[in-house]
């Protein structure tokens, strides 16, 4: 059993095409506590073409969708020096390919397992390619409906790939309504292997809540501050709020982990000796006098009255002496 959930810090094209930025967020990111950096390897000519719509026009550098994969693109021998980086710093380096160059790529720097984005779940193609490689799969699951899932999974199995699913949702920034938490529960009774959650709506709240729900896997953008330019700044986290979120999920995972039987409290029997109250009376009492609720308190400690939750035993009993103002109440104070 894992003590914590597995986090991974996605920073997909936060690196604006920059090796000096990118290099800058895995120093940056190997300081928050996580186990894992994702990019996203794009090559160009392998996975798109001219004729690809731009989908939103949200760049002031590329005229094409085309070109802004060109720009986000990085030679093999500078992928190999970027992992190189991660494993210097500890952390496992994960890269989600879009097209079958791209796994060749992966092969030969070597990576331990895949993660597939929402929008490959029904690249066959490329998922046998994957499968292929005997590695494990981290499948994002944010496009797919239960019938497509289905179906892939099938595939997968058929193949005898080790796979884990993430609930996502693609939706940039995800509002709450969107979020799919239930989801999480759904797809680990309908099969059965680890599951977690792929955020993207910049809030920990949501991270934390995944992991309280199930997650054993999460998944987040990762940026520098929200206002910089990129597709995704909006729908991440910045390294401050990650270094803040590590620390609560593992957390909450570990109490998940650690069940507490409500039957067994004998830990707080000082506790409860110390806390807990006996009966006492708030008013000078004389012998005869018969109790009321008025005239009855608790006071601590336990243990030197009649306990607190049997005073209705004593309403209606004479006292057979008096008794001073925040004296302790006991039986031999009673009449029969």
């Amino acid at each position: 059993m894992n003590n914590t959930p597995y986090l991974i810090a996605e920073i997909g094209q936060a690196h604006e095409g920059s090796l000096g930025i990118l290099h800058s967020y895995i120093d940056s990111v190997a300081t928050t506590g996580v186990q894992a950096i994702k990019f996203q390897m794009h090559i160009a000519e392998a996975e798109s073409s001219q004729h690809e719509p731009f989908r939103i026009k949200f760049s002031y550098e590329d005229a094409t969708r085309y070109d802004y994969w060109k720009r986000m693109g990085f030679t093999l021998a500078q992928w190999k020096e970027i992992k190189k980086h991660c494993d210097e710093v500890g952390l496992d380096f994960i890269c989600s390919p879009f097209s079958n160059l791209a796994v060749d790529w992966l092969e030969e720097i070597g990576v331990a397992y895949y993660k597939i984005g929402s929008g490959e779940v029904n690249n066959w193609l490329l998922l046998e390619k994957i499968a292929k490689t005997g590695k494990p799969v981290i499948l994002s699951s944010g496009m797919s409906s239960y019938k497509e899932l289905n179906e892939t999974v099938t595939f997968l199995k058929s193949r005898n790939v080790d796979f884990s699913l993430l609930q996502c949702t693609t939706s940039y920034p995800t509002q709450p309504e969107q979020y799919g938490l239930n989801v999480i529960k759904e797809l680990k009774e309908r099969y059965g292997v680890p599951v977690g959650f792929s955020d993207h709506s910049a809030k920990t709240a949501t991270n934390i809540a995944a992991v309280a729900l199930g997650a054993e896997i999460l998944e987040f953008h990762v940026v520098f501050d929200r206002k910089m330019f990129g597709p995704d700044s909006k729908s991440s986290l910045t390294i401050d709020e990650v270094h803040a979120l590590v620390g609560d999920v593992n957390d909450v995972y570990k109490a998940i982990q650690s069940p507490i039987d409500k039957n067994q409290n004998e830990q707080y029997t000082t506790l409860k000796s110390i806390f807990e109250k006996s009966l006492a009376v708030n008013k000078n009492l004389s012998k005869g006098h018969i109790i009321s609720f008025d005239d009855l308190e608790t006071k601590k400690p336990k243990g030197f009255g009649i306990d607190a939750r049997n005073f209705e035993n004593v309403i209606g009993k004479a006292l057979k002496n008096d008794l001073q103002q925040w004296d302790f109440l006991n039986e031999t104070d009673l009449s029969d």
